[in-house]
């Protein structure tokens, strides 16, 4: 299976914020997993606490749902 997840969270820029693309569309920046629970929501996709560890649902790159600083 080589499909891509259908949301995908970039690393997290200086800032500290997150690019996230669903179905490979950009829908914003996320500064916080309650971000990316929105973002979920109004996609229509799970939101709920375990949709952030399932790696069919999101790929984090750059570090997981809890690493929101640069390393930059």
């Amino acid at each position: 299976m080589d499909e891509q997840p259908p949301v995908v969270v970039l690393p997290p820029s200086p800032d500290g914020g997150r690019r996230v693309t669903i179905h490979g569309e950009p829908v914003g920046t996320a500064y916080s997993l309650f971000d990316v629970f929105e973002f979920l929501h109004r996609a229509g996709l799970p939101a709920e606490d375990r949709a952030i560890d399932d790696p069919e649902l999101i790929e984090w790159r750059g570090g997981g749902p809890y690493d929101w600083n640069s390393t930059a």
